[in-house]
């Protein structure tokens, strides 16, 4: 167990930094980690021969970072902002909870108006706000009444945007959007979650949560290649 727990605690290479991120990030690459070291977004130590050696915490971040790309469409910029902010770590320790799997649970906690304005860092005539235009929604069922904790993601997100002079108003595209997608994607698990063999749900489920990920990157990707004119300034 000590021999393990000392592998475990040993620096990583670059190249094995990488190895251990293909999984969940296939298109990661020791040019894209050098690039984002170059963006102060990590800071790996560096032997006398100038090797980078990351430490556990180093992966982590690492880690973070590409799932804010991937996941919340957020540039460089914004994210090294992002890490710095205590609110913002303590709501990314919550956001493991929220697969497709544990959204579907009705079990899962509600949060009062005041717990998802803490939590959120908005008022509650900006909740208010984003409820009008479908943004979160309170939810009453046999698992209490309240708001779901992806709701206190979505309204801290919000009020981010709202920076940049984007109200709850305009934001009702994403929600139209994100309605639809989810609309296509049940509608190819529909069967099997509807199935009584407990393991052709359980199938279902995890297609579920592969086509939400696989839906997730195509936004992405299309997204950015809408953005791209903008860029280039063509």
């Amino acid at each position: 167990m000590a021999a393990s727990v000392e592998r475990t605690a040993r620096p990583l290479t670059i190249g094995a930094v990488c190895r251990r991120l293909k999984d969940e990030f296939p298109d990661i690459s020791i040019s894209k980690i050098r690039y984002l070291e170059d963006q102060g977004l990590i800071s790996p130590q560096r032997t006398e021969s100038g090797y980078r050696l990351f430490a556990e915490q180093d992966l982590e971040r690492l880690r973070t970072v590409l799932r804010m790309q991937r996941d919340e469409f957020l540039p460089l910029r914004v994210i090294r902002d992002e890490l710095d902010s205590p609110a913002v770590s303590r709501r990314r320790e919550r956001r493991g909870s929220n697969t497709p799997e544990n959204l579907r649970e009705s079990t899962e906690p509600r949060l009062t108006l005041e717990q998802l304005c803490e939590r959120a860092g908005v008022t509650p005539a900006f909740a208010r706000e984003l409820e009008d235009y479908g943004l979160i929604a309170r939810m009453a069922d046999s698992a209490g009444d309240g708001y779901l904790e992806p709701d206190a993601d979505i309204a801290a997100l919000c009020a981010r945007l709202l920076r940049y002079n984007l109200e709850p108003r305009n934001l009702r595209a994403f929600r139209n959007g994100a309605a639809r997608e989810a609309s296509l994607i049940e509608q190819a698990v529909t069967a099997g979650m509807r199935s009584r063999n407990p393991e052709r749900r359980q199938a279902a489920l995890d297609e579920l949560s592969t086509l939400a990920g696989l839906s997730t990157e195509l936004s992405r990707l299309l997204f950015y290649r809408a953005l791209r004119p903008t860029v280039s300034g063509t």
